[in-house]
């Protein structure tokens, strides 16, 4: 998704059918799942998992996030270090499209996202 403006319909459809393609199988989803959540001009993706401890708790770990910069008409690429913090991506801080910032998740060359 490129453009402008921050189509937030548009960047659900992206995200839903990126979603299908690398969500856990169904079997174990309720074990482990990945989701994704919009706060403004972002777009964070976290994991789900059982606690160890209460298996009725569900806990949510970040694995990335990204910011449309509209006066820039960029994505802002981001990882959450141990601090709980969330830094910039330095290998590849930017993308021109939301498809490009899944591709920088999904190679995760670096183990950043994902570990």
């Amino acid at each position: 998704m490129s453009g402008k403006s921050f189509d937030e319909e548009k960047v659900e459809l992206i995200m839903d059918k990126w979603m299908e393609k690398n969500r856990p199988p169904v079997e174990v989803r309720d074990q482990v799942d990945i989701a994704y959540r919009i706060k403004g001009q972002s777009v964070e993706i976290f994991e789900i998992r059982t606690s160890l401890f209460n298996p009725m708790n569900k806990i949510e770990s970040a694995i990335a996030k990204t910011t449309f910069v509209k006066t820039q008409n960029i994505w802002k690429i981001f990882w959450q270090r141990s601090d709980l913090k969330w830094h910039t991506y330095d290998p590849y801080p930017e993308a021109k499209s939301l498809e490009e910032f899944l591709r920088v998740v999904e190679e995760d060359e670096n183990a950043c996202f994902r570990g």
